[in-house]
């Protein structure tokens, strides 16, 4: 598979996706959003970092970028699609997931290891793992709290499209283990189809063991495999 990881102006996790990418076996390589999707796509992901200076609200001036046209049609024909971080505002923003990312209840930027609990293992960003598991994979942003009506909340919930939820050691889901204030602990969530996702936490930073932390993240990035 060939993965596309979209670059835009700020990015900064890009080239961490692509190593983390290949370290499990995937083609990847990095594209600038003025270039276009390339023709082999078979992947897509939108890295982290702070495109465009997170101007106006994190991830809204990427959204419109003209690439994500061609991400959303690309999603809609089953290519998978994941958004890390920024990228998961992007997606949020450009219509992939429901709900948004806002500033965090702190206040605060906050990097840092935290739990998660898998709150579904049939699709395939969770194939790796059990339902119930609890992983470990840092995250590191200002506006990562979810948000999200309590109508499409519900909606969110009875369609069972909640990945991750943020969680303690022992996988209870707790306000103190709400890292963010998230809606609902919410770390992750399903688009329309399963083969799109986005999540705040940084799977690529969770699967190189030479970093000297967590591997939990490869799992969400054999996705691609």
């Amino acid at each position: 598979m060939t993965v596309s990881v979209i670059q835009f102006g700020g990015s900064n996790c890009d080239r961490d996706a692509v190593r983390a990418l290949e370290y499990i076996g995937v083609d990847a390589e990095r594209v600038w959003h003025e270039d276009g999707l390339p023709a082999d796509t078979e992947g897509i992901v939108l890295p982290g970092g702070f495109s465009y200076g997170d101007y106006l609200r994190a991830g809204a001036m990427a959204a419109r970028a003209p690439i994500m046209a061609d991400v959303r049609e690309a999603a809609a024909d089953g290519v998978p699609v994941i958004g890390v971080c920024n990228g998961a505002q992007i997606g949020s923003e450009s219509g992939l997931t429901p709900g948004a990312f806002t500033t965090n209840a702190s206040a605060r930027f906050q990097c840092e290891p935290v739990h998660l609990r898998v709150e579904r293992a049939d699709t395939p960003w969770t194939a790796a793992y059990d339902e119930g598991d609890v992983i470990e994979v840092p995250i590191a942003h200002g506006e990562g709290r979810f948000e999200i009506g309590e109508e499409a909340h519900a909606d969110l919930v009875a369609d069972d499209r909640v990945l991750f939820r943020y969680c303690d050691a022992d996988g209870e889901v707790t306000d103190e283990a709400n890292p963010n204030g998230s809606t609902d602990n919410v770390a992750g969530v399903l688009g329309e189809r399963e083969s799109v996702a986005v999540l705040m936490p940084h799977p690529e930073r969770a699967t190189l063991p030479d970093l000297g932390r967590s591997t939990d993240g490869a799992g969400i990035l054999e996705a691609f495999t």
